[in-house]
């Protein structure tokens, strides 16, 4: 795995996705455990835990299908800052996501964060994720 943590966990969870595995394990950062901690909050995913083997710390993502057919409450996952490229945006030209059906995740002066949380404390900062 490269340096990109987040890119790490975003393609996890994709691949998880298109598998219908029920849980995905990702190597523990506060940045994964923050963002960990949102989808939690917004009901995409149904649990994680954080626990250690040997000297290694890991996050465990239970994530949530329904039906039958197991469709997954996280249809889609994309990363919009890269390492080669971040984009910023302020409080004011945060991007809604389906019309704000989805979330945009955002690393903030004040945490991680929601779109949401982001214009109701109005600050801006780097836009992490997409996620519907």
């Amino acid at each position: 795995m490269g340096n990109d943590t987040i890119a790490n966990m975003i393609t996890s969870i994709r691949n998880a996705n298109l598998e219908k595995t029920k849980t995905v394990q990702i190597p523990t950062t506060n940045i994964t455990k923050n963002i960990g901690r949102i989808l939690l909050q917004e009901g995409f995913i149904q649990n994680f835990r954080e626990h250690q083997e040997n000297k290694n710390s890991f996050l465990t993502l239970t994530l949530k299908y329904q039906g039958r057919k197991k469709k997954p409450y996280i249809t889609t996952l994309r990363r919009i800052s890269k390492p080669g490229l971040r984009m910023y945006s302020n409080h004011k030209e945060i991007p809604r996501v389906l019309g704000g059906m989805g979330i945009v995740i955002l690393s903030t002066s004040q945490g991680i964060m929601t779109d949401r949380e982001a214009r109701e404390k109005q600050v801006g900062g780097e836009i992490l994720c997409y996620v519907w």
